[in-house]
């Protein structure tokens, strides 16, 4: 009887540390299926959008819902794509992102709200053009599924927000009627661990 209630102790000791354990292993994104676009508006008439092609983003939680879920990514500003050769190497240029002396960006929250349902206000801190500021996002989780191709399971996420350049020093030649200070950022993600 004690052999059998010290192997069901040791039983359920090593399914807590695991389900603990797998909660613990950060979720990493899919970059086949995730992107990261922001849009500005050019002479108060036209929106135009770009994406970065080269980005990390992982996931922390220890709750299956997310609810303490701790965001982290990082993006090479040189992979921006506004799908314009020249406007490309112009945002790479020091007149705004300044590729070769800030080669990347960096967000990593430090707070998270619950909004609603599978809604959350995600605060942290955003490092752009060598200045971090705090930032507050509207994150959506939009579920968990099994890949059937790598039999892993997946989680989706979606963030936006708005920030806005001037608090970055972004741009500064270029005032507001020329490109909006306001910069609309959406970012949707498959993550697997």
């Amino acid at each position: 009887m004690k052999k059998t209630a010290g192997f069901l102790m040791a039983a359920i000791a090593f399914t807590v540390f695991a389900a603990f354990t797998a909660f613990q292993t950060p979720w990493k994104n899919d970059k086949a299926h995730s992107q990261l676009i922001f849009t500005v508006t050019h002479l108060g008439v036209s929106d135009v959008s770009g994406s970065f092609n080269d980005f990390d983003v992982t996931v922390q939680a220890s709750k299956s819902d997310f609810s303490d879920a701790v965001f982290e990514l990082s993006a090479k500003t040189a992979s921006i794509d506004t799908r314009v050769e020249a406007r490309n190497n112009h945002l790479k240029s020091a007149d705004f992102f300044d590729a070769e002396k800030y080669p990347e960006l960096h967000f990593k929250s430090t707070a998270i709200k619950s909004a609603g349902k599978n809604k959350f206000k995600l605060t942290g801190d955003l490092t752009l053009h060598g200045i971090t500021k705090p930032v507050t996002l509207d994150l959506v989780y939009r579920g968990q599924t099994e890949n059937p191709m790598s039999k892993k399971a997946t989680a989706g996420f979606q963030v936006s927000g708005v920030i806005k350049r001037s608090d970055f020093k972004f741009g500064e030649k270029f005032p507001a009627p020329m490109i909006s200070d306001e910069v609309t950022i959406k970012a949707d993600g498959e993550f697997a661990q």
